[in-house]
């Protein structure tokens, strides 16, 4: 299995929540900005519905600071959030109009998205707003190249992207050695610390080891130790 390209400098990682990105992909961020690259997250929601017990109102700024904290971690300064409502998105033109929108501002090279198929697992669904962010996501790095499919954002000059990259529990075409961030990884998560706390009993950095180990673990036909998939398109 090949190593993912990394001769680009700019990156933007689109998700649907705070806590998504952490939960594997930071490893690889971690990776790219110890080389000096430029990697920017793009989330579409603040995460306000994800806190049993705590108020929207309450939850989402609390939320976007964890993710703010748990980037910095993994070397990220920008952290946008576009405002759509936690648990209720959906994947029509206007979100592939907002994700254009940030590709062209951002104007990376790679674009990195979260899995978007519709289980993780057989027998465990994934949530409706990775599925609707994911799959928006995807076209919307065809559609920040084209002029013409949203003129509502033309101020913005089209840029097309050379990659999207979309992480993967299984069937990566694309791996990435995250030997050396595992740990930074597992910082970078436990920076949710309010979230993890109601999530489980469990101690946040136990939860933060086990999972990023989880996401982290040996890809069949890699030499890393630690890895994470991805499956890669070419525009």
């Amino acid at each position: 299995m090949p190593h993912l390209p990394e001769d680009w400098q700019r990156a933007l990682v689109i998700v649907a929540h705070p806590d998504d990105i952490e939960y594997g992909v930071a490893a690889a961020v971690a990776r790219w900005t110890g080389q000096g690259k430029d990697v920017r997250y793009v989330l579409a929601t603040s995460g306000e519905a994800g806190i049993a017990g705590m108020p929207p109102a309450e939850s989402g700024p609390l939320r976007e600071a964890e993710e703010r904290a748990s980037a910095a971690v993994v070397g990220v300064r920008e952290v946008e959030f576009l405002g759509y409502p936690d648990g209720r998105i959906e994947a029509g033109p206007p979100l592939r109009r907002d994700l254009a929108a940030a590709i062209r501002r951002h104007r990376p090279e790679l674009v990195v998205l979260a899995h978007f198929g519709p289980t993780w697992a057989p027998g465990f669904v994934n949530s409706a707003d990775h599925r609707a962010v994911g799959r928006a996501g995807l076209d919307a790095v065809s559609d920040a190249g084209n002029e013409w499919i949203f003129p509502e954002i033309a101020a913005l000059a089209p840029w097309t992207a050379r990659w999207a990259a979309v992480a993967v529990p299984t069937g990566a075409t694309h791996g990435v050695d995250v030997t050396d961030t595992v740990e930074v990884a597992q910082a970078s998560l436990a920076e949710h610390r309010r979230y993890l706390e109601v999530l489980s009993p469990e101690p946040v950095a136990e939860q933060a080891r086990s999972v990023v180990e989880m996401t982290t673990a040996p890809i069949t036909g890699f030499p890393a130790a630690r890895a994470v998939g991805f499956e890669l398109y070419t525009f």
